[in-house]
């Protein structure tokens, strides 16, 4: 299974980022999980086919309407949890 992590910057919190990320990914049919991080940022682990998490990637540079967002840097990670679905923290 492929995963990605993503950390997503600008106006991303208390704009319903999360609970929107979690409704793409769920459409996408993703696993994984996004959380808020002390520093502003949103934190996105998803796992699914290669093809579908480039479109969550894409996503996440436009994100809900009320979202900024000024960056979204995102990694290959080789050790993710294992995920039920799609969390929100």
């Amino acid at each position: 299974m492929n995963c990605i992590r993503c950390l997503v910057s600008g106006r991303v919190q208390g704009v319903f980022f999360r609970a929107a990320t979690r409704s793409k990914a769920i459409e996408l049919g993703l696993q994984g999980r996004a959380r808020n991080l002390p520093d502003g940022r949103v934190e996105v682990i998803a796992c699914g086919p290669h093809e579908r998490l480039s479109q969550l990637q894409e996503w996440l540079w436009e994100g809900p309407s009320h979202a900024r967002v000024s960056e979204v840097i995102c990694e290959i990670v080789q050790e993710a949890e294992a995920f039920v679905g799609f969390e929100t923290d």
